[in-house]
């Protein structure tokens, strides 16, 4: 099948923010405990208890930002438990999931411990659900107050003299449900209260961030926007890619064509759900001075056969690549309104870009197609016009290609395309306008001919990126490129 894809290099749409790239990580399964956090006196090779494997492999996606306690598990997390000497700090029952034990090792010194070694903004996601307005005002002021107080004081002692940059902050997760079961306007109300206490100390400016939509609640963004939207500066909104719906979860491998139609199918999706809550945004806030942040997003699959059903552990294949290549593409088209996305979870927890086993580590594919993307954070994204066939299964189809085009600041262009057809390849015929002079491409692929291939411990470079040699010509005027079946493809263009 061909597909035509015209490029106006002259012409940007908005800059897609860095923080489109953000990740994730919540104390649930093994995401924080063993994937991120081992503990100083583990033989596995770690910087003050977070393995050094992981940091490495995470400092090299250029992280731009990492969400944290959670999720549901911020709404029974009390910071205080997680300060102080580690053998001193409360055990708690991690409610949510699995029923296991948390002993708090990993609190808000490790956390910011971690983001200062990843170089990438803390996002804190505060208590609503179970938490109080003062202990919410405590913690903002521990971490950012620099003079004398209570909670300031109390920093000190525990060893960091300096208050830490704190930007973004969640006030309230998922309030609709595991957050509250509240109704729009009670949060809206709640919201509201919450806030006022989310104070700016110094220096330090937050982002306060409410807790937006479950998916296609649309009164709920209604509601937050007229009621609160004055007080805010970001709005969340969660998604999730789960074929067959929650109550029947498909596998992570082993599916079938039917299985990778409806999952892309799905993913696509998220385009209409940001059009539409956008459009009621853009009712109260024309100017788009509030954010939208998908801080929850990514493929829900069934647990792997044999672990914990509240770890949420799953592999991760081709077609995860494929969905994440898809939602990038749809987030870089609303630049305008979304300023940030967290995929869901950054380690060992559902459509993770790391998973661990003991000392081992392997990348997955979602991984791979993160690190091949960067090269679009904060770089202006260019107008394009795309015309594509369609991928068809029965009586249903989908757009066989998917593209998108940023331009970095020293006039690099970087173009990069999906095909999610997994038995034929595709024709691509790239114009490029205003641009002028000759043309230099690079490129690189991720692809398989097994749509279930994946990474495992004994074979973990079976999906990796190789160089792309499907360019067939390359003029001052663009390009033609043949691109493989189920394939991620990133081009970079020099003049």
């Amino acid at each position: 099948m061909k597909a035509t894809i015209t490029v106006n290099t002259d012409q940007t749409s908005g800059t897609i923010s860095r923080h489109i790239y953000g990740h994730f990580a919540e104390h649930l399964g093994r995401c924080i405990y063993e994937g991120i956090w081992v503990g100083e006196d583990s033989p596995i090779p770690n910087t003050r208890g977070i393995r050094n494997d992981v940091l490495e492999a995470l400092r090299n996606l250029s992280i731009p930002v990492l969400r944290w306690p959670g999720g549901c598990f911020a709404d029974e997390y009390h910071w205080k438990d997680g300060v102080g000497p580690r053998e001193q700090r409360k055990r708690m029952v991690n409610t949510n999931w699995g029923g296991v034990v948390e002993n708090n090792h990993f609190g808000t010194h490790e956390f910011f411990d971690l983001c200062e070694l990843l170089d990438t903004e803390p996002y804190i996601c505060g208590n609503v659900g179970s938490g109080t307005v003062q202990e919410m005002q405590e913690w903002v002021e521990y971490m950012t107050f620099d003079g004398e107080s209570p909670m300031a004081d109390w920093r000190k002692a525990n060893g960091r003299e300096k208050p830490w940059k704190l930007k973004y902050f969640g006030v309230g997760n998922e309030n609709w449900g595991c957050g509250g079961n509240m109704r729009a306007e009670y949060y809206a109300d709640e919201y509201r209260r919450f806030q006022t206490y989310v104070r700016n100390y110094g220096e330090n400016r937050v982002y306060k961030i409410a807790g937006g939509a479950n998916v296609d609640d649309y009164h709920w963004t209604e509601t937050l926007m007229r009621e609160a939207g004055g007080h805010m500066d970001g709005l969340s909104l969660h998604n999730y890619t789960v074929p067959g719906g929650f109550e029947v979860k498909r596998p992570a491998l082993g599916f079938d064509e039917a299985e990778w139609f409806e999952t892309m199918q799905l993913a696509l999706h998220m385009d209409e759900l940001i059009v539409r809550h956008s459009a009621i945004m853009d009712q109260y806030d024309p100017k788009k001075r509030v954010g939208l942040i998908v801080d929850e997003w990514g493929t829900w699959f069934q647990v792997e056969p044999g672990t914990n059903p509240g770890f949420l552990y799953q592999q991760n294949s081709l077609r995860d690549a494929l969905v994440a290549g898809l939602h990038f593409h749809v987030f870089h088209r609303h630049c305008d309104r979304v300023h940030m996305a967290n995929i869901a979870q950054t380690v060992n927890v559902l459509q993770a870009m790391i998973l661990t086993e003991g000392d081992k580590m392997l990348l997955t594919p979602t991984y791979h197609v993160f690190e091949m993307f960067k090269v679009h954070q904060d770089a202006e994204a260019l107008a394009l016009h795309l015309e594509t066939g369609d991928y068809q299964v029965g009586s249903e189809s989908i757009p066989q290609v998917s593209a998108s085009a940023s331009k970095r600041p020293d006039g690099t262009i970087d173009i990069s395309l999906c095909n999610v057809d997994p038995h034929r390849q595709a024709d691509v015929s790239l114009r490029l306008r205003g641009l002028g002079g000759e043309l230099n491409v690079s490129a690189r692929v991720l692809t398989h001919e097994d749509m279930n291939a994946h990474n495992t411990f004994d074979q973990p470079e079976t999906v990796k990126p190789q160089v792309f040699d499907g360019v067939t010509s390359l003029t001052v005027d663009g390009l033609s490129a043949t691109l493989p079946p189920m394939s991620v493809v990133v081009l970079t263009l020099h003049s």
